[in-house]
């Protein structure tokens, strides 16, 4: 056979390869590893999800205080209110559970919006239970700009007899929620097709990585069963790593480097999707895996979005809940701080040198004990206050040896 022949054929053969790609681009198994269906729901995105539950575990996992406002500070307050509310406010569940109810429907199911009916005794008038209500059941009656109904069960009742907690409240009605479902919808859509893409490339069976090259006008090539033999024949070998022994003129091998998924771009675009949900969730890029953890993003994320949750959870409770016009409800924001425990115990020392703390204080940010030894506030014998700052020994011993040389040099006068 002629070189001449032989590229030919290997033309022809490219050719064959090239028609082989276009046919599959344009047929339906294209569609079914590139393209996705159906309507993706924002609890059906792992992003958002992860998003989601990691705001409502670190908001459940904070103590509600019921706190008395003072003329030299707001001290807590331990009565039947305060442990309904931090204890059993839902008896069927816990208080962790409850509140993370609360607040994942707030941001995902709710769109913004999370209702809790309050049951009370009719006996003394407390609170019995403090019941969630799943969101589909509950609709928001707008009556006018200044007010709005709230219906469940067909029944209709006054936002004051509900608890309403809102998040991103709508421009035109802020006492209803609006979420972020509708920027999220694009997001989680573009996941969706990003994983399926991603899926369906690395299934595919259109990913050869070696290409042979035979004659074409080989008998043996044009049935099946040829073109196993030639194979078997030519570039099988039962052992590894044996070369192959092949006639220069008949077959042609080429290794060739199959599309990856970063040719594809989909480590770009899903990395560009996550950060987008981070963004619109207000949580750093490393809880929706996106990047790496970062002591001061989480504290920066704990003391902005967290908190402002919190101040929404804690007015909606003392506006609904509590008659007394000194008391709030108040949730300990600094107990979700990233700290290190030598941050702790420098920070714990600092305070008992300028008796801002007692030792026992700082053992239960450590988590250890009360000791019975350790009431005591200590401090340095020259911490005094402005008006005393004349009365330390050090500066008392001074005037009386300066006393004491003056009065000397008047005797030998």
């Amino acid at each position: 056979m002629s070189k001449k022949k032989s590229k030919q054929n290997n033309r022809a053969a490219a050719k064959i390869t090239k028609d082989y790609a276009k046919s599959w681009f344009c047929g339906p198994d294209a569609f079914n590893v590139l393209c996705s269906d159906g309507y993706t729901r924002l609890s059906d995105c792992p992003e958002v999800i992860m998003a989601v539950n990691y705001i409502a575990n670190l908001i459940s996992s904070m103590t509600i205080y019921l706190m008395k406002n003072g003329e030299d500070g707001d001290e807590r307050v331990k009565n039947a209110l305060s442990k309904k509310i931090d204890i059993n406010p839902n008896p069927p569940t816990t208080r962790k559970t409850w509140l993370y109810t609360i607040v994942r429907t707030m941001l995902l199911e709710g769109k913004g919006n999370s209702v809790v009916l309050p049951l009370y005794n009719n006996r003394n008038d407390l609170i019995e239970r403090l019941i969630p209500l799943p969101p589909p059941e509950v609709v928001f009656a707008e009556i006018n700009t200044l007010g709005y109904k709230i219906v469940w069960k067909n029944e209709i009742y006054d936002p004051s007899e509900m608890l309403h907690f809102v998040w991103n409240p709508r421009p035109d009605t802020p006492y209803i929620g609006q979420g972020v479902t509708v920027a999220l919808k694009n997001v989680a859509n573009a996941l969706k097709q990003t994983e399926t893409t991603k899926n369906g490339f690395m299934s595919s069976k259109w990913k050869p990585s070696i290409i042979v090259a035979v004659d074409a006008d080989s008998e043996q090539f044009s049935s099946k069963e040829g073109r196993i033999k030639i194979l078997s024949e030519y570039v099988e070998n039962d052992e590894a790593g044996a070369p192959w022994v092949i006639p220069s003129e008949f077959i042609k091998v080429e290794s060739v480097k199959p599309l990856s998924l970063q040719d594809l771009a989909i480590s770009d675009t899903i990395k560009l999707d996550k950060l987008t949900v981070a963004g619109l969730l207000g949580v750093p890029p490393f809880v929706v895996g996106a990047g790496p953890y970062k002591k001061q993003e989480f504290n920066n994320f704990v003391g902005t979005f967290v908190m402002s949750i919190c101040r929404a959870i804690e007015q909606e409770l003392t506006a609904k809940l509590i008659y007394s016009e000194d008391w709030y409800f108040w949730l300990n924001l600094r107990s979700l701080y990233a700290y290190d425990l030598p941050e702790l115990v420098t920070a714990g020392v600092r305070l008992i040198r300028v008796m801002g703390a007692r030792r026992n204080e700082v053992r239960s940010w450590i988590g250890l004990p009360p000791d019975p030894e350790m009431k005591e506030l200590l401090g340095l014998e020259n911490y005094l206050p402005v008006d005393r700052l004349g009365d330390q020994k050090k500066l008392i011993q001074d005037k009386s040896e300066e006393q004491e040389e003056d009065d000397g040099g008047e005797d030998i006068e």
